[in-house]
């Protein structure tokens, strides 16, 4: 039990540096190329922030635990709206100031629709999986299109201001693209290898290790990033971060496992985790939107959507105790 608790402690601190590491290098990399602030922000911070996720997935699937793929991919979106933007708007209201990420709210929401009326009849397909990165390559084209636009963005301008104070030489750009994604790789190995054995000796269940463990551990880089961007009052920065890593979690993550090995999907999964996380991309939607105005995420709905965390995970370690 000690080695396994090391791997994941170790491999958890190794993934959320090397992840810091691999997102600002692709985003200086990109801004050395000539990218657009815009596009950095949707697609280049996006697969950064989602890489954890991506690979820690793809390996538990490709070695048969799809309790850990699924619930890392599903526990991430559930800890991303319900804790971190939970804890990001405790320390600062945000206000959604950025005409991208209204349309990313109903869009995101489509998405989790998607995946639960396909996790239904309780099997992830290859060909479900197919869909989902199809659906996926689509919005990369929308994202990309919209980044290369024109038009100025909240977002863009918020981003365009991080990437001069984190501005690196292209040499040493590319060098912590390199060095954090094979980084990445290593960690991720030690968090899942440590996962699959604490849950076999604690005797439960390797989802429940996913969506806790594993899903927080891989959300703290969003969680980071969220923290510091609400206390600089870039309120979109710190929305955009959660859209755009729940957005390649239900997509690119769960495609990306599901490509590598079809799965069965215990029940537990649709009716408590998918409806948890639908529950809660539906509030945000709700109050992020802005129907009369610019959406807002106030105090009292982020004290809110942290005591729906609280509670949801409640719920999961008193299942663990009775069982």
């Amino acid at each position: 039990m000690l080695y396994p608790a090391v791997a994941v402690l170790s491999g958890l601190v190794l993934l959320v540096w090397s992840a810091d590491r691999f997102v600002d290098g692709s985003a200086s990399a990109a801004r050395h190329f000539g990218l657009p602030s815009l596009l950095i922000g949707m697609v280049i911070v996006g697969f950064g922030t989602s890489a954890p996720e991506m690979v820690v997935s793809a390996l538990a699937s490709s070695q048969g635990n799809s309790g850990i793929a699924l619930g890392n991919a599903y526990g991430s979106n559930i800890t991303n709206i319900a804790l971190i933007l939970g804890i990001a708007a405790m320390i600062n209201p945000i206000t959604v100031h950025s005409l991208v990420l209204r349309k990313e709210l109903p869009i995101l929401t489509a998405v989790t629709a998607l995946a639960a009326y396909q996790l239904y009849d309780g099997n992830l397909t290859r060909m479900d999986a197919v869909v989902l990165m199809g659906v996926f390559a689509v919005l990369m084209c929308w994202a990309i299109r919209e980044g290369l636009g024109k038009k100025p963005d909240a977002l863009g301008s918020e981003v365009e201001q991080e990437l001069q104070t984190h501005a690196m030489p292209l040499k040493k750009a590319l060098f912590w693209v390199i060095a954090g994604l094979i980084l990445l790789i290593i960690s991720s190995r030690m968090l899942v290898w440590g996962a699959v054995k604490i849950a076999v000796s604690l005797g439960v269940s390797d989802l429940i290790i996913g969506l806790t463990i594993v899903a927080v551990g891989t959300s703290l880089p969003e969680l980071a990033s969220s923290i510091i961007a609400a206390r600089k009052g870039e309120h979109d920065i710190a929305l955009g971060n959660v859209l755009g890593s729940n957005l390649f979690n239900t997509l690119a993550v769960v495609g990306i496992a599901g490509l590598i090995r079809p799965m069965a999907v215990e029940p537990e999964i649709f009716s408590r985790d998918i409806l948890t996380m639908a529950i809660l991309t539906v509030s945000l939607f709700v109050i992020g939107y802005g129907f009369k105005g610019q959406g807002r995420i106030n105090r009292f709905e982020a004290m809110s959507l942290l005591l729906a965390y609280v509670g949801y995970t409640t719920y999961l370690v008193a299942g663990v105790v009775r069982g």
